[in-house]
Order: C-alpha cells, then structure tokens, then sequence
C-alpha cells in the first residue's frame, strides 16, 4: 500500500494571515481538526495548523484569537510525503516526529493529506 491509495484528496488550507478565530471557525464548520496553511510563493512550504497547536496558544500562553494570525501558531515547514511513497515509511515518519499528520505533495504542490487515521482504516479493513 502506497500514500495514493489512503489520503485524502479534499484538503481544506487557509491563508496564513487569517486569524485564529476564523482558524477555529473553519474547523468547526468541517468538523476537522486541521488545516494547511497556505503558501505565499512557489518556493514558500506549506504549514499546518492542529487544535493542539491553538490550544497550547489559547488556552495555555493566555492568546488572543483576535489578535493571533495563523502564522504565529502554525508549524511550519509541515512534514510532507510523496504520494507513491510505502505506507509502512509513512508510518514510520509519523510515529519518529510525534506527529498524526503528513502533507502530501507532488513537486512541491500540495496534492494530498494522509492521517495516521486513514493507515489504521486500511489496516482494520484487512482485519475483516
């Protein structure tokens, strides 16, 4: 099994710029709990930005949604894989950088998103 065959194709981003308030409205209203940050230039990389990361800046650091862009909280550059790349490597990236999700991207062009969600549905469905 390759990245191909489990992402996620729909990605949602945002623009770096934007608030965390308009971060947290947009996850809430596709019941996600991340999004991409956007690029600013063909050679800019991408970012990421999960509830844990506005949690830790909200909750923790006392930040304000209002006053935060999505750049001050957002990881960046996110960690990233080739879409022919094996799912046992993916994994094995995932669980050495602590991390639930990879972009996935084709000549630096975002094309994908694969959780380490969408590897456990993979695995259960050979289980049945």
């Amino acid at each position: 099994m390759i990245v191909r065959d489990v992402m996620i194709n729909n990605v949602i981003t945002i623009s770096p710029f934007a608030t965390l308030r308009q971060a947290l409205s947009l996850l809430k209203s596709k019941n996600i709990k991340s999004l991409v940050v956007e690029k600013q230039s063909d050679h800019d990389a991408y970012g990421l930005i999960t509830y844990t990361n506005i949690l830790k800046t909200v909750i923790a650091e006392d930040g304000d949604i209002d006053l935060l862009n999505v750049y001050d909280v957002c990881v960046k550059p996110a960690l990233s894989v080739g879409e022919s790349l094996g799912l046992k490597h993916v994994a094995g990236l995932m669980s050495q950088h602590h991390v639930k999700r990879l972009l996935v991207v084709s000549d630096n062009n975002l094309v994908g998103f694969v959780t380490m969600n969408d590897i456990m549905e993979e695995l259960m469905k050979r289980i049945d």
